[in-house]
């Protein structure tokens, strides 16, 4: 069982991980070995509330099947080991990032000093550009 929050847990059953072939250098090994480790989780064997599930949905963007399996590619590293355990991690992280609740934004007004600051930079830079125009009067 891995956990994800305080009450979200996973089955090890419910992720399917694969192992392809990397792609980029590695020399002869990356057409000989299949390190790259494919993880495969189904979003629907777990029960996320519904905001948590539209946020999951959000952050994990092109990595979502329309059927609601996220698919991760780990090839960062040059063993099946090493890569395994950063599919899961990452799967992980998603989902513990998806449980976070945004906080509210409260709306807030400028203080005077503020805009007492800014009328005054405007005014400065009225008083420049005015003074590039001087005509003289012949």
């Amino acid at each position: 069982m891995l956990r994800v929050s305080r009450d979200l847990t996973i089955d090890d059953n419910d992720i399917e991980i694969g192992f392809v072939r990397a792609s980029g250098p590695g020399g002869q090994n990356v057409n000989k070995l299949a390190t790259a480790a494919q993880l495969r989780f189904d979003t629907r064997k777990i029960a996320l509330p519904e905001d948590a599930a539209a946020r999951l949905m959000r952050l994990a963007g092109q990595r979502m099947t329309k059927e609601g399996v996220i698919v991760i590619h780990a090839q960062r590293f040059r063993t099946q080991e090493r890569n395994r355990a950063d599919a899961i991690d990452r799967l992980l992280e998603l989902l513990r990032e998806a449980l976070i609740r945004p906080t509210p934004r409260r709306p807030t007004k400028p203080t005077f000093g503020s805009k007492q600051r800014r009328l005054e930079g405007k005014k400065r830079r009225s008083d420049v550009k005015a003074k590039r125009n001087i005509r003289f009067d012949d």
